[in-house]
């Protein structure tokens, strides 16, 4: 049995939280979201308490039992507080711009990056250099901030590149001559 998935989930204030036909409906102050649950579990609301269980004992039913109670956690949190997510650029002539809809990326190649923002992420760029995004989709807002960085990855030489902040690159030490 899933230590995760027999937990319990408060519901925070000013947050509702609604199941119909498998379908997880949660809104906030910062959103709304919904998740399709699998017809093994079943999700139920008492007061202000949101807890899972499973109606099979099978071992799809056990699988998805802990994932189910963790994904409707984070819909709850995301609709009470923002997900975010920053990254920094670093490099001579790297920079980022907010372009509308879409984040304008220059990273040293022969061409800028024009990347779409989805929808319900909010993205701010700060001193052309730091990106910060924010969202109540923990899913959407990790998506975008790999996406991202997965044009010019940090490299290990001179750190030039897009990482997160908080995330350790290992530097190599470069050639050396005799």
């Amino acid at each position: 049995m899933s230590r995760i998935g027999k937990l319990p989930i408060e519901i925070p204030t000013g947050v509702s939280v609604s199941v119909e036909n498998h379908m997880v409906s949660v809104k906030g102050p910062k959103g709304e979201l919904t998740q399709r649950v699998s017809s093994l579990i079943s999700v139920n609301i008492e007061e202000k308490i949101v807890s899972v269980a499973q109606l099979e004992k099978t071992r799809e039913a056990k699988a998805i039992y802990g994932t189910t109670r963790s994904l409707i956690a984070n819909m709850l949190q995301g609709v009470s507080q923002n997900f975010s997510k920053d990254l920094l650029i670093e490099g001579v002539g790297f920079r980022a711009t907010v372009k509308g809809k879409v984040i304008d990326l220059e990273l040293g190649y022969s061409h800028p990056i024009d990347h779409p923002i989805p929808e319900g992420v909010m993205v701010t760029v700060a001193d052309n250099v730091k990106i910060h995004i924010e969202g109540p989709d923990k899913q959407k807002v990790g998506q975008l901030a790999a996406e991202i960085k997965n044009y010019y990855p940090a490299e290990p030489y001179k750190g030039k590149g897009v990482r997160i902040v908080g995330e350790y690159v290992r530097r190599k030490e470069g050639k050396k001559s005799a």
